[in-house]
């Protein structure tokens, strides 16, 4: 386990002092986002940004925000050179931790946003954000800390600050979320501060020489780091009865365009992929009843997998990730996408938006 290294932080915030242009990043979920705050300039990440562009005045700065609801590190993996690194960000906070349920993948697909940010060209500091669920104080903070130690990178857990206080009755729960999640413009001022009193303890010592770390080996098996997202743009699968949606995307939060759409029971697609971890991406949606779908990989139609169309929560459509393969056998593979239900009736189509392969 590394000890915390500051060395990128002191160096970018050097290059502020020296009145460098710098771009400020954000990787994660809806509170990334900006979820539940009133507009976007109160939500945690843009009010961080500001406090750059206030503690630096002479630099300039650019923000990227790269928060989609409802999204863990294994879509993350697969969209951060798209959604983060491609503008060559210098400073990151990356955001994963009530999204990445408990699961077989969450270790290493976190390890692998993680690793892609660090060996990136624009070599970024980054430090790691812990949200909460603050009914029931879940958060996969510790698994995500772990990794982070193993990289030598600082966090800030919303569990054991702004939760803490709130238990000892500092804040009454309503005051910052709720839906016990989502942070409220006051809750999402105090993550703001508690990142902002980090960077301002770094700021104190931004002359204490400190020399960057090398990568480490990685802590996981790390099929993740390079994960591809392979959208209409980057494959050409077969289409029977799926059709392309040629509707045009209006940027990275305008998720469900581009996809494929099944419209009745029997519509196929079949993508050959290479590979050892697939899944599929597609919309479980609010607008039920909906169809779903059956997923036969490499033939084997003995153990279908199931994708079902239907959401049960009522917050909105869902970008939803379906393993079906992991570490399995490096090569090609055959899916095979079927729209079926046996509801009658006018059905919601299946929309399917990505392959993620690894």
């Amino acid at each position: 386990m590394a000890q915390i290294n500051l060395a990128r932080l002191k160096n970018c915030m050097r290059r502020a002092r020296q009145g460098e242009k710098l771009t400020i990043g954000f990787l994660g979920g809806s509170i990334t986002q900006d979820c539940a705050a009133s507009v976007h300039r109160n939500c945690y990440a843009y009010r961080v940004f500001c406090w750059w562009e206030t503690a630096f005045p002479e630099a300039r700065f650019r923000y990227v925000n790269g928060g989609i609801g409802g999204t863990c590190s294994h879509f993350g993996a697969a969209r951060v050179v798209t959604d983060l690194l491609m503008y060559q960000p210098d400073f990151v906070v990356v955001d994963f931790s009530v999204n990445d349920i408990e699961n077989k993948l969450r270790r290493e697909t976190y390890e692998g946003v993680l690793r892609r940010i660090l060996s990136w060209p624009s070599a970024p500091a980054v430090v790691l954000l812990n949200n909460v669920y603050y009914d029931t104080g879940y958060t996969a903070q510790d698994c995500h800390n772990e990794l982070g130690a193993w990289y030598g990178l600082p966090h800030v857990s919303v569990r054991d600050t702004i939760c803490r206080r709130m238990l000892a009755g500092e804040y009454a729960r309503d005051q910052l979320t709720s839906d016990g999640l989502h942070p409220s413009d006051t809750g999402h001022g105090l993550i703001a501060a508690e990142i902002i009193a980090f960077l301002e303890e770094v700021l104190e010592r931004i002359w204490e020489p400190e020399e960057d770390a090398l990568l480490p080996a990685p802590m996981t098996d790390n099929a993740y780091e390079h994960a591809r997202r392979l959208t209409i743009r980057e494959v050409s699968p077969i289409l029977s009865g799926f059709r392309a949606d040629t509707e045009e995307k209006g940027g990275h939060l305008d998720c469900f365009k581009n996809g494929w759409i099944g419209q009745k029971p029997g519509d196929s697609i079949r993508f050959t992929v290479e590979g050892s971890c697939i899944a599929i991406q597609y919309r479980k949606t609010v607008r039920r009843p909906a169809l779903s779908a059956e997923v036969i990989l490499d033939g084997d139609a003995e153990h279908p997998a199931f994708l079902d169309g239907n959401f049960s929560e009522d917050w909105g459509d869902c970008l939803y990730l379906e393993p079906i393969l992991h570490h399995g056998r490096r090569g090609k593979h055959t899916v095979e996408i079927t729209a079926a239900d046996a509801q009658p009736g006018n059905l919601t189509p299946f929309y399917l938006l990505s392959l993620i392969v690894a």
